[in-house]
């Protein structure tokens, strides 16, 4: 078994730390090294493994500074020409496993927000990078909507029951959207009512459960009747959508709300 700790970042961001009773870790999208060495010295752990989603800065930053701080570190990473710190290189359905930590992940590739963007996954969790988010999803910077599209509705395959951890705090921020797409959604409601408590005590609002996602955020429920109304309506479009249609529209709301 291992435990999952969120090492903060930046304003907004969080590192993933996998460790073991061993003493062993795993630092998923280190885009700060500094908050990581602090971590690693405070609870004397040996960093023995990096995991990349993507490669925007605030994700593979304070990788070069790990490498150079610790020896025989193994990065795992999209394998793409622009991860050249990357010596384990990762494709779609590739199995990974961590030695120390003993560890098997599942890479899945999940172009959109950029266009090798991966995740890694097992029963129990889910290290997604800036794909999905508590209540939304990642902008589009590279892939196209039918990628993204395409990418959630694998995320939406897993076991209802696996812990999702993404890499920002943009929950509030996704619920206010989501709620104005779906405002009558009562699980919607419930869940926004429990965000705004715990930011309101400065408590992450992440990780969260896929099942709550496939409950709440509409960028999973583009098939949804009352959301396809909803998107008809804010784009004043005449005639009946597709699911995909639903989330390009959703998508392009989103990025102008």
């Amino acid at each position: 078994m291992y435990q999952v700790i969120a090492i903060p970042a930046f304003s907004d961001n969080y590192l993933w730390a996998i460790v073991n009773q061993e003493g062993y870790c795993a630092i998923v999208d280190p885009g700060d090294a500094s908050p990581v060495i602090d971590f690693l010295q405070t609870h004397n752990y040996t960093l023995t493994d990096i995991l990349l989603t993507h490669h925007h800065p605030d994700h593979i930053g304070g990788v070069d500074t790990l490498l150079k701080t610790y020896n025989n570190i193994n990065v795992y990473g999209p394998s793409t020409e622009r991860f050249p710190m990357v010596n384990k290189p990762c494709k779609d359905n590739d199995q990974i496993t961590l030695p120390q930590l003993n560890i098997a992940l599942t890479v899945m590739e999940v172009p959109g927000h950029t266009i090798d963007h991966i995740c890694y996954f097992d029963q129990l969790s889910l290290f997604v990078g800036d794909t999905l988010f508590s209540a939304g999803c990642g902008r589009l910077f590279e892939g196209s909507p039918e990628q993204m599209h395409q990418s959630l509705t694998r995320i939406s395959a897993l076991d209802k029951h696996t812990i999702v951890y993404c890499a920002h705090e943009y929950t509030l921020a996704n619920l206010k959207f989501a709620l104005t797409v779906n405002a009558e959604n009562q699980d919607l409601i419930a869940y926004n009512n429990s965000a705004t408590q715990l930011r309101s005590e400065n408590i992450a609002t992440i990780p969260t459960v896929l099942s709550t996602q496939l409950d709440i955020n509409p960028f999973l429920r583009s098939f949804d009747p009352a959301i396809k109304q909803a998107v008809i309506k804010h784009f004043n479009l005449k005639d009946s959508i597709t699911d995909v249609e639903c989330f390009t529209y959703l998508r392009k709301w989103k990025d102008k709300f």
